[in-house]
């Protein structure tokens, strides 16, 4: 019996999961690596490090699961978007450390570009903020950083890439140089509209196009392994994002389907069909994948603390000695006494892009207890990723019938449920958590045979539990009434200001 291995490259390890034609998980290995930081915003990671540990991860997994390369029908790659790399294309040696989407060295170039009134280009172009996030103007930095590179890149002699261009450099041993489009579509140097690099945008931030590489479907054959024995000749047919790879797993595949990923963050997409919907409250427009030359979309927010508020509890305050001692922590109180926790420990993400914004605690009395800090806690996460709902809702005027999620954070039941209650729909958890990975190897399947259709997939995906809305109503109107004043106090003083005026 044949199998697929998806390799899963993310911010702070890689994992490989080898599935069977049920999608079920039969072998499985991780691997942490090393964080660097130079300096305050700056993040980094050694290219060498994302491939060794997804070399020994796919050959663990394998191992795990008593199969050997001859076993496997093709591998699926799935990765941490945005993070850029450069390489000399002649020796394969890095010419700087990867660097990370949180990456924020870029901030001055952003606003530079803001200041010549360029955004509502790229924002029309991309679908994307300028911001430091994406990795147009992390290469930019590093072709005007790095020695002579600005000039090797327009001599063709180097090659850019996000981590999934790197690894399939690397295990095809240079072969290929590709991404697929959701990937490219986060570099704020593609047209989502004809799905290549746009030359305009290039000439912006003064990119060579020979350094790029090709932008291919989602499922397709890339190439074939060939610097690892074990795997050799087993073709890569799949490649996404993590997000997108998490929105196809979940079988999000019509107009109005939507997951969310509870993790550090969390990451909520829309399905929206096969046109780009515009945001008009400041949501990111991206490609979801292309299968056949058939190019489908989503709308995308970001919550940059999710459950790392559970870790801070637990690190920063000593509240809890494990993360899922919150759970109970949070019961042990009929509700949050009127205290609302703004976790804006990096700034807020979509729809309020407040970079300036900062950790905030509103409405503690004398009687407020750690059990009132825990619920208030558990809270944040799933207001704010109802504040991206609402702004997708309003985006596209359509109505959510269930939210799909995935991720960590998934199991803390009264999360879930408080979810659905804040929603009002159904919130489902799906019986295979492992999503991400899974659409990866749904995506390489689908190339070479392995699943026959999208029909056929449908079948494997099911739930595991159904949350339902069952507290009041006009309970969760007050309860979110609270959330947005403590926001408001949260922003920075610009933030604020605005925001009276559009209320005034």
């Amino acid at each position: 019996m044949p199998f697929v291995l998806a390799l899963d490259q993310g911010t702070t390890s890689s994992r490989a999961i080898v599935f069977d034609r049920r999608g079920r998980a039969r072998g499985a290995a991780q691997q942490e690596f090393a964080q660097h930081f130079p300096q305050p915003g700056w993040v980094e990671h050694d290219p060498r490090d994302l491939w060794e540990t997804t070399r020994r991860t796919a050959l663990a997994a394998l191992a795990e699961a008593n199969l050997t390369g001859k076993n496997i029908a093709a591998i699926g790659l799935t990765n941490q978007r945005e993070t850029t790399l450069l390489w000399d294309r002649r020796t394969g040696r890095p010419l700087h450390r990867a660097i990370v989407w949180q990456d924020r060295r870029t901030a001055d170039a952003c606003a530079k570009l803001k200041h010549r009134g360029l955004e509502p280009f790229f924002r029309r172009k991309t679908g994307l903020l300028l911001d430091p996030y994406f990795s147009g103007t992390k290469l930019a930095w590093l072709l005007d950083h790095v020695p002579g590179a600005r000039r090797r890149a327009e001599r063709g002699e180097l090659a850019f890439g996000t981590v999934d261009t790197w690894l399939l450099w690397q295990l095809t041993g240079g072969r290929v140089h590709a991404t697929d489009v959701s990937n490219a579509s986060r570099t704020l140097l593609l047209d989502l509209h004809t799905g290549d690099w746009d030359e305009a945008l290039l000439k912006i931030l003064r990119i060579p196009r020979e350094v790029l590489p090709e932008v291919r479907d989602s499922s397709g054959i890339f190439g074939e392994v060939t610097s690892v024995p074990a795997l050799r000749g087993v073709p890569i047919s799949g490649v996404a994002g993590d997000q997108q790879a998490a929105l196809f797993g979940q079988a999000c595949w019509k107009p109005g389907m939507a997951k969310n990923t509870y993790g550090t963050g969390c990451f909520l997409l829309l399905h929206t069909g096969t046109k780009p919907v515009a945001s008009r409250h400041h949501l990111l427009t991206t490609v979801a994948w292309r299968i056949g030359g058939k190019t489908e979309y989503a709308l995308e927010g970001s919550v940059f603390i999710g459950g790392a508020v559970v870790q801070w509890l637990r690190d920063g305050l000593g509240l809890i000695a494990q993360s899922a001692d919150i759970e109970k922590l949070a019961a042990s109180v009929p509700d949050n006494g009127g205290v609302y926790l703004v976790p804006a420990f990096a700034g807020l993400g979509a729809p309020h892009w407040d970079a300036a914004a900062r950790g905030t605690i509103t409405g503690l009395t004398r009687g407020s207890t750690a059990g009132h800090l825990a619920r208030a806690a558990l809270e944040s996460i799933a207001c704010q990723s109802a504040d991206l709902l609402g702004a997708m809702q309003a985006d596209t005027e359509t109505k959510l019938r269930e939210l799909r999620v995935d991720g960590g954070a998934t199991v803390n039941n009264a999360l879930m449920q408080f979810q659905s209650d804040l929603l009002r729909v159904p919130v489902v958890r799906p019986r295979t958590t492992e999503t991400t990975a899974l659409g990866a190897a749904y995506l390489a399947g689908l190339a070479v045979g392995f699943w026959k259709n999208r029909a056929a997939i449908a079948t494997l995906w099911s739930a595991g539990r159904i949350f339902r809305p069952q507290a009041p109503a006009a309970a969760m109107r007050h309860l979110q009434a609270g959330w947005h004043a403590a926001v408001a106090r949260a922003k920075s003083p610009r933030k604020h200001d605005q925001g009276l005026r559009r209320s005034a």
